[in-house]
């Protein structure tokens, strides 16, 4: 009885020290890992993002806008990218139209027609996945996971919520309508993991409609996966439309 003692609390000991280490916070379907791009300060592509395409059952429209606010401003954080909103587009071509009639008073450098960029590349995007609890499982000791499974069984054993998404990318030629690139990308996170780094983007929020999930495994699977479009898109446009 004393050595079974000694040893369960030998076990405890070296469970204790894992539990406490630092876990790993994703798994992505890229080698690349979700590390931030280097620093960048040459020519930019011009790009627009369209309407993300919901097809996850557990996702709403609201879900995809709040993606695609984080996209673009993922995009335009790493310093690689023109981005041009069509979303605001109506009120743009408004204020150019006030501006024109002459019954408003411009400032400097008011509005002018002729002057709205057209970009050289469209990102579409499909949300084909969004399970904010994709799994469940054991954590630590026992359900197989972590140091000493078995001998403690459900002594330790916690549940283990996890999160999984994927988007399915397209680079698109705007003159051309040809499909440049295509790829899915993912992320995956659960409880045990830590905070995702944040690197070139800064102190960016989650989108609209995501605040719920906000300190939640699926709040780092969002931003894995953000995190990973950026990436792909960044190396998938071919170097000729990196030129303003």
């Amino acid at each position: 009885m004393k050595r079974l003692i000694l040893t369960l609390v030998y076990a405890l000991s070296i469970a204790g020290a894992g539990l406490c280490a630092p876990q790993p916070t994703a798994r992505v379907d890229n080698s690349a890992g979700t590390e931030a791009l280097p620093p960048y300060s040459g020519p930019k592509a011009r790009v627009a993002i369209a309407d993300f395409d919901v097809k996850a059952a557990q996702a709403t429209g609201e879900i995809g806008s709040g993606l695609r606010e984080m996209l673009v401003t993922a995009l335009v954080n790493s310093n690689r990218f023109s981005v041009l909103e069509r979303q605001a587009l109506s009120a743009v071509m408004q204020e150019q139209e006030l501006a024109s009639s002459g019954a408003a008073q411009q400032g400097a450098g008011g509005p002018q027609r002729g002057k709205i960029k057209t970009a050289d590349l469209i990102i579409s995007a499909a949300v084909t996945e969004f399970e904010p609890q994709a799994s469940g499982g054991r954590a630590g000791i026992g359900g197989g996971a972590g140091v000493g499974s078995g001998i403690l069984g459900g002594l330790l054993g916690a549940s283990l919520n996890k999160s999984h998404m994927a988007l399915d990318i397209r680079i698109i030629d705007s003159s051309t309508s040809e499909v440049l690139a295509s790829t899915r990308v993912q992320g995956e996170a659960s409880d045990v993991g830590g905070a995702i780094m944040a690197g070139f983007f800064g102190g960016w929020a989650l989108g609209g409609g995501l605040s719920a999930y906000a300190n939640t495994p699926m709040e780092k699977a969002i931003r894995v996966c953000i995190i990973e479009a950026v990436r792909y898109i960044s190396q998938g446009i071919p170097a000729t439309y990196y030129k303003y």
